[in-house]
C-alpha cells in the first residue's frame, strides 16, 4: 500500500521539493472520496482546501447571467484542483463538480498557511508552483469566455 507521503513525492506538481517540505504537506493532507454529481465546492463559499485528483473527473464551472453554467474546464487524475486557499478573502471563485465517482488527496489549506507562515521557503515553493495553476486556470476561462461570446455573436 502507497502512503500519502509517496504518493505526493511521486506527482509533478510536488517534485523537487525538499523532504522537509513534502512531510509537512504530508501532515496536511488525508483522502476523501466524490459522488457523480456531488459538488466538492461552491462558488463563493470559504476556500479552506485543496484537492490532487487521484482518480475521476471534476468540472470546474461558472454561472453566466442569460448563458447558464459554464464549464470553463475538466480536470482528470493527477490533476491538482483549487488555488483559492492560497489567496485572502479565501472565498472559492468557481463550483467545482464531480463528473464521475472521484478520489483525490485533500489538503488543508488552513494547515498549510500556517505552515507557509513558519516557513517561508516551502510558502515560496507552493507560491510558485500554484501561480502555474492560476494561469492556466485563467486561460481555460479566456478560452471559453471566447468561445461562449463567438457563438452569441
Amino acid at each position: 500500500m502507497r502512503t500519502l507521503e509517496t504518493v505526493l513525492a511521486e506527482h509533478p506538481f510536488f517534485q523537487g521539493l525538499e523532504k522537509r517540505h513534502l512531510e509537512v504537506i504530508t501532515g496536511c493532507a488525508s483522502n476523501a472520496t466524490f459522488d457523480e454529481g456531488q459538488f466538492i465546492f461552491r462558488e463563493g463559499e470559504e476556500a479552506n482546501h485543496f484537492y490532487l485528483i487521484r482518480q475521476g473527473r471534476v468540472a470546474l464551472e461558472v454561472h453566466a447571467g442569460g448563458v447558464g453554467t459554464i464549464t470553463i474546464q475538466t480536470l482528470d487524475a493527477g490533476d491538482i484542483l483549487g488555488w483559492s486557499w492560497l489567496v485572502p478573502p479565501y472565498r472559492w471563485h468557481f463550483d467545482a463538480r464531480a463528473v464521475e465517482p472521484t478520489r483525490a488527496i485533500v489538503l488543508d489549506g488552513e494547515c498549510l498557511r500556517r505552515k507557509c507562515e513558519d516557513d517561508h521557503d516551502l510558502g515560496y515553493e507552493l507560491l510558485k508552483r500554484f501561480a502555474e495553476i492560476i494561469t492556466q486556470r485563467l486561460q481555460a476561462t479566456r478560452l471559453q469566455l471566447l468561445d461562449v461570446y463567438a457563438t452569441r455573436g
